[in-house]
């Protein structure tokens, strides 16, 4: 009995470690979403000040 409650103990364990890792991973996911779409509204403003001192040059 002793080591049927270890062996759940420890497959209960190794579950959370699973959900820990895919919500790291949701993380890491949503973080680069932001990354990307930060990037891609100040690349086109960027762009367009590039383009002014480049005319000013």
């Amino acid at each position: 009995m002793i080591q049927f409650l270890t062996i759940m103990l420890n497959a209960h364990r190794d579950e959370e470690k699973g959900a820990t890792a895919v919500e790291y991973g949701l993380m890491v996911a949503l973080i680069a979403v932001a990354i990307i779409v930060t990037v891609r509204a100040l690349g086109t403003g960027l762009d367009g000040l590039f383009q002014q001192v480049t005319g000013a040059l």
